[in-house]
């Protein structure tokens, strides 16, 4: 057994990898949000449109798009693996179970708002990864995709929600990850704390002002 798959299977291991690969999607929220702040520029969307082209044609970032899906994948069933070990070692409910001494609510949710968070990235990539890569010629414009998506207030609010949710998540995963590194220490802290406020609050907002910038200007 090599060493990776060692590590893997003691919940250490699988704590490093929850908070490596948690990091390396926080990391690419970034780079995502970035680029589609060119939505916002008064050109008709062709900035963005420009933005979404480089995107689908070249050869490093569809490597990293590789790269970024198994990231997700192992973060997705590590997490899976660790919340079912977790319910597993306690099959039996506690006759007095005082949860609240013993986690917080961010920690108990994070497989709930991580599961919602991933069926809202299904029908993410559903309505706008897939209809831009597969159905390129039905959608010329990824600027008119992303218009037409958001001009529909059922969606809008499913995305806001789901946002919403992943800010949580972010939260708790953020902080979670910096402790089991073994560097969430006094020093530290302020430092990490902040950085997390950009994380689960800043660039959740964000993303969230996208929909509301085009239902407020249809």
């Amino acid at each position: 057994m090599g060493l990776f798959a060692t590590l893997y299977h003691s919940s250490v291991g699988k704590k490093f990898v929850m908070g490596l690969t948690g990091l390396f999607l926080c990391s690419f929220l970034v780079v995502h949000l970035s680029g589609n702040f060119l939505l916002f520029k008064h050109d008709g969307g062709a900035a963005f449109d420009a933005y979404g082209m480089f995107m689908s044609t070249n050869l490093f970032i569809r490597t990293m798009e590789i790269v970024l899906f198994a990231g997700f994948i192992l973060h997705l069933v590590t997490g899976t693996i660790t919340w079912l070990t977790n319910r597993g070692a306690r099959p039996e409910k506690y006759v007095r179970n005082d949860v609240s001494e013993n986690s917080t609510w961010m920690s108990r949710t994070m497989f709930l708002t991580g599961s919602i968070v991933f069926i809202f990235l299904v029908v993410h990539l559903r309505t706008f990864w897939v209809a831009s890569r597969f159905y390129a010629a039905e959608n010329p414009s990824m600027y008119q995709l992303v218009r037409a998506a958001f001009s529909d207030p059922v969606y809008c609010a499913f995305y806001i929600v789901a946002i919403a949710l992943l800010a949580f998540h972010l939260r708790h995963g953020f902080q979670s990850a910096f402790q089991t590194f073994g560097i969430k220490k006094q020093k530290y802290a302020p430092l990490i704390h902040l950085a997390g406020m950009v994380f689960w609050l800043l660039i959740p907002l964000g993303f969230i002002s996208m929909p509301v910038y085009f239902l407020i200007n249809p």
